[in-house]
């Protein structure tokens, strides 16, 4: 079978937008080549082993930074221009607060399917303090203690791998208790309020404006046996006030923080903590002050590489 690779240039503070925008399009892989990424591990506390690395990665501030995808040929017509038009939608959408670099795009023709499975070999189970996300089709065993959050072959809109997903899964675990009622906005792939039920909560509403987010949810939530404590819905946020949250999770945006500040307090029980993340330097006092003005305050900061996570309770 012959597949489309299609390849676009933008920035790394786009580069996550443009995977999720794919990722509604494709069963066949997503990837970011990021030349931030590697000087990020290069220079981490850790100590990093390098066989070869070339001086010019470092000698300059990282830019270009390439998104790819992989479309079935037979549909490729139809699918590309559809991925591009929703990609310039979300770069219309953020009225010039997220740069999104020349979006300059090419295809090539990849023949056979051994490239997808040379693409699962780049995946590894990723661990988040007690939790332990692991690609369905990679056998693990826990140990004492852990929890296994299974995400299927499609692992779109969040695998635990980013630092924003990271920085939610690690924050939940300090506030959770056996009869929490966790509400994940903008669930995704619902690996937050799978998370949330693995480590013992009562209850995880997770919603999302997405229709294939919100099916993937449905799949992972089966996957992982919790279905029956999850309840998916397809909205902005729970219409329905009398749901209160003890831990309310939001990993979007800052801008679409920003503008979701009115609407989430009233699902956080007075007592209940609320964790945002997907917000870079630029936008954390846009997102602070937001939140700040329908009386929550921020009680903790957190942050990883370029992106920042807040714990924020009623005043």
């Amino acid at each position: 079978m012959k597949y489309i690779e299609l390849t676009i240039h933008t920035t790394t503070e786009a580069s996550e937008i443009l995977s999720d925008v794919m990722w509604n399009y494709t069963d066949y892989g997503v990837t970011i080549c990021d030349r931030a990424d590697i000087i990020a591990l290069q220079t981490a506390k850790e100590t990093t082993f390098w066989d070869y690395m070339d001086d010019e990665l470092t000698s300059e501030k990282p830019s270009d930074v390439l998104v790819k995808c992989y479309i079935a040929e037979d549909i490729a017509d139809e699918t590309i221009p559809a991925i591009l038009r929703e990609i310039r939608e979300a770069q219309e959408r953020s009225e010039g607060s997220v740069p999104f670099g020349t979006l300059e795009d090419t295809k090539r023709v990849v023949d056979g399917d051994d490239w997808i499975d040379v693409w699962k070999k780049h995946f590894r189970p990723i661990h988040l303090g007690k939790i332990v996300v692991v690609p369905e089709w990679i056998k693990y065993e826990p140990a004492e203690g852990e929890r296994v959050v299974l995400l299927d072959s499609n692992m779109a809109f969040g695998t635990g791998e980013h630092e924003t997903t990271s920085m939610c899964v690690e924050l939940m675990q300090e506030y959770i208790t056996p009869d929490s009622v966790c509400i994940d906005v903008g669930c995704g792939s619902g690996i937050l309020g799978i998370s949330a039920l693995k480590l013992g909560a009562g209850k995880a509403y997770l919603t999302d404006i997405d229709p294939i987010a919100v099916e993937s949810s449905l799949h992972n939530c089966k996957l992982n046996g919790v279905a029956e404590n999850a309840i998916v819905a397809h909205s902005n946020l729970l219409d329905d006030t009398t749901v209160q949250g003890d831990i309310m999770m939001a990993n979007i945006t800052g801008e679409v923080l920003k503008m979701l500040a009115p609407s989430i307090p009233k699902n956080l029980k007075p007592d209940g903590v609320l964790i945002l993340s997907g917000i870079i330097e630029s936008r954390l006092e846009m997102v602070k002050a937001a939140y700040e003005a329908v009386n929550m305050q921020v009680i903790k900061e957190r942050r990883k590489g370029e992106w920042f996570a807040l714990v924020l309770k009623h005043k």
